[in-house]
């Protein structure tokens, strides 16, 4: 955990010209880097805290992040969905558009979720589908509405702790590929292992979407997470 930390922070401190004018009230930005383990994030935990550690050096990081990440149910805990962890919105990406004004919008045509504007907490596009590499595969584990995905042979990386055997859900932050939903931000498809070259064979990278529950609202309570 502690080096997956370090070097999130190392990489986010790299100084680096942002693609776009920042805003004050960024609340939602799309992972710049993974913890180079594939999908093994630490859990929803350490998730939550990769999001705050990339935010901190863009001025953010006293804000209570929260990975877009679901989790199964299991040893007598109930499921977690991703929808209902995040906060109640309006989110805002670096350059000040808004993405959604709450989580009904999120999940609808209404939001405003496209490669030009999922930026990452410097500002920048992703890789998506014609760059090399393609980078677009983005680590949910969630269904479309944003529940937690329960399709066969899927194990959410058990529940983001394993870089060995299994699988997660994903989505196309390009909103374009392969899979049941090639056009879904969040559920395109299951990836094809957890390891980080199983993320990367398919066109992934082990980025993750983050949320702010308290940058423009109410402070919501943080939720259940969990370590194992």
């Amino acid at each position: 955990m502690k080096k997956m930390i370090a070097a999130l922070a190392a990489v986010a401190l790299i100084a680096a010209a942002p693609a776009a004018a920042q805003d004050a009230n960024m609340s939602f930005f799309i992972t710049s880097a993974g913890p180079g383990a594939g999908a093994s994030l630490g859990g929803l935990e350490g998730a939550d805290q990769a999001c705050k550690d990339l935010a901190y050096p863009a001025g953010f990081g006293d804000l209570t992040w929260r990975a877009y990440l679901s989790a199964m149910a299991r040893d007598g805990q109930p499921a977690v969905n991703a929808r209902d962890r995040i906060g109640t919105g309006p989110w805002f990406n670096f350059s000040g558009d808004m993405i959604a004004a709450d989580v009904t919008a999120l999940h609808s045509d209404a939001a405003n979720l496209t490669k030009e504007s999922i930026l990452t907490e410097r500002g920048a596009m992703s890789n998506g589908r014609g760059d090399d590499p393609n980078m677009h595969d983005i680590l949910t584990g969630s269904n479309m509405d944003g529940t937690v995905y329960m399709g066969e042979g899927n194990t959410n990386c058990d529940n983001w702790t394993s870089s060995g055997e299994g699988s997660a859900r994903v989505g196309h932050h390009d909103r374009q590929g392969g899979g049941q939903n090639p056009e879904s931000w969040n559920s395109a498809h299951s990836s094809s292992g957890c390891s980080q070259s199983d993320l990367q064979g398919t066109g992934g990278n082990g980025f993750f979407y983050c949320f702010a529950t308290d940058g423009n609202g109410p402070q919501q309570p943080a939720a259940r997470t969990e370590t194992y």
